[in-house]
Formats: structure tokens, C-alpha cells, sequence
């Protein structure tokens, strides 16, 4: 009798990756026809065009005015290219922060939901500023002087997830990733070897467990049964637990503390020294 074969071994980060790619999984807009009541869109950067890759506008989360800002990525092939697989554009983030900044006028809370693979890489896009957007994206949120609450909902990559990502508190769902890059694209860096994602997608800590034990994000929103997927409705409720605690929190602090509390918080991101070096001895 021949010997059985050893068990193929699991690997929980893929398996994740996976979920976080779902092509049922909950998107921006189902959780805002969840969770936002009166919600009204508002399009265009009002300097080259509208970027249907973010979804953007106002509306009332419970009883309170806020500004909700997320990325799109559709659902068929008709959804996914009318928002460019959900890879915003200069034009998308520019849309964002003037969004912000309008939030930030009338004192309305910000959250933002993050679903990309990253920002769109094409020609088109490098023409019109492409990194100068997000990097503007990232100094301007930093100094924003309203709560800014961020939730990765599916994939988080690169910059084109932080340039919404800089915020008071960052929550990610529970089978979302959160990464600086996608683990086929570190794959191929590293070992030369795309087939070689899953490998990759466990060395890079992308989870959300993994990215709460390093301190990189506040908290993880417990999805039902086997994932977002099977019950939309259920992980639109534990993400409204959520948001309602975050809000509360961070209502009573002023404008300045908001921003000083963000600031604090990113200085802190991959800090891990808890004494500091003996000075050498000068000979």
C-alpha cells in the first residue's frame, strides 16, 4: 500500500487575499445604501473630469452629517471598465480632497472605504500627476481638522489605498489586505516567480490581524459566516457598530487635537525601538 500524501499546508494570508477579491464581496456602494441615508453624489475635481473609480458625496450616517468618499471597483465586465476595475486617476483623488476640504468647511466627518489593487499606472495617468495627486492627497488629509475615519473593505494597495488611508482611526474588515504592494507583483521581485504569490502574501504581513498586532490599524470588523460575501447585510452592521464608536470618540476632540492625534499616529507606524541606544564611546 503506498504511503498517503501529506496534507497540502494552509496558508491563512492567501486564503484572505483570496476573500478580499471576492467577486461577490460587498463594495462601496452597498455599504453606503446600508449605512448612508440621503446620500447624494457629487462628481468631478472641477479641473479635468469626473473619475468614476471613487464614489464620493454626502449623506447622514444615523443622525449625523457626514462626508463618505470610497473606491469602486464594479462588479461585471460593463461595471469594471466604466470604473477602470476600481484604480482611480489623478482626477479621482483630486475629486477626494476637494471633497475633503469641503467636508472639513461645514465640520462634517470623513470616512473613507478602500477597495483598490492601486492607483492606475497608465500613461494617461503619469501625463496628468499622478504621484503629485496622492502625495498632495497625503500632506492635505494630514491637516484636516474633522475626524477622518478609514476602513479597508477589500484590497488596500500601494498609494493608491493610502492617499485616502490618512486618518484618525483605520479599521480593516476582516478579510481585507492592506499592503504596499500586491503579493503577485512581490512575487515576481523576489523570487522572480509570480506563481509564488501566496508565499509572498505571507511574508508581506498584509491581514488584518497582522497589521493590528504591528499597531498599524485601530481595530478589525468582525464579518459573518465565511466572509463579507455570504451576508452583506451582517458586515454592513458590525461595520456600523464601528463607525458609531469612532464617531462618538473622536466628536469631542477639537479641530487641532484631531489633527495633532493623526499626526502622532503616523509618527509612531513602524517604531519598534523601546530604549534608545548607548551613545558610543568616543576614542
Amino acid at each position: 500500500m503506498a504511503d498517503p500524501q501529506p496534507p497540502i499546508p494552509t496558508n491563512p494570508s492567501w486564503e484572505r487575499v483570496l476573500l478580499a477579491r471576492h467577486a461577490k464581496r460587498p463594495h462601496t456602494l452597498d455599504y453606503i445604501q446600508r449605512l448612508i441615508t440621503d446620500f447624494e453624489e457629487l462628481h468631478g475635481d472641477r479641473g479635468y473630469a469626473d473619475d468614476h473609480s471613487i464614489v464620493s458625496g454626502m449623506g447622514w450616517f444615523e443622525q449625523q452629517p457626514v462626508m463618505i468618499i470610497g473606491q469602486q471597483k464594479g462588479r461585471d465586465t460593463k461595471q469594471r471598465l466604466f470604473r477602470n476595475f476600481g484604480m482611480p486617476k489623478p482626477e479621482g483623488y483630486r475629486k477626494a480632497l476637494r471633497l475633503m476640504e469641503l467636508a472639513a468647511k461645514f465640520s462634517r466627518p470623513v470616512i473613507t472605504l478602500l477597495d483598490t489593487a492601486g492607483a492606475f499606472h497608465g500613461v494617461d495617468a503619469e501625463e496628468r500627476g499622478q504621484g503629485e495627486a496622492i502625495a498632495h492627497n497625503l500632506r492635505e488629509m494630514s491637516r484636516l481638522g474633522v475626524p477622518i475615519i478609514v476602513v479597508v473593505i477589500g484590497e488596500g494597495g500601494s498609494g493608491g489605498a493610502l492617499a485616502l488611508g490618512v486618518g484618525n482611526r483605520i479599521y480593516m474588515l476582516e478579510n481585507a489586505v492592506y499592503s504596499v504592494i500586491s503579493p503577485e507583483s512581490c512575487a515576481s521581485i523576489i523570487y522572480r516567480d509570480a506563481s509564488r504569490a501566496p508565499v509572498a502574501a505571507a511574508a508581506l504581513k498584509m491581514t488584518a490581524p497582522d497589521l493590528f498586532e504591528l499597531g498599524l490599524i485601530d481595530g478589525i470588523v468582525k464579518e459573518p459566516g465565511e466572509g463579507a460575501h455570504a451576508d452583506p447585510d451582517g458586515a454592513a452592521e458590525s461595520l456600523r457598530a464601528t463607525l458609531r464608536g469612532a464617531l462618538e470618540e473622536l466628536g469631542s476632540q477639537s479641530a487641532q487635537q484631531l489633527i495633532d492625534d493623526r499626526y502622532e499616529k503616523f509618527r509612531r507606524m513602524g517604531s519598534f525601538f523601546t530604549e534608545q541606544a548607548a551613545p558610543k564611546e568616543v576614542l
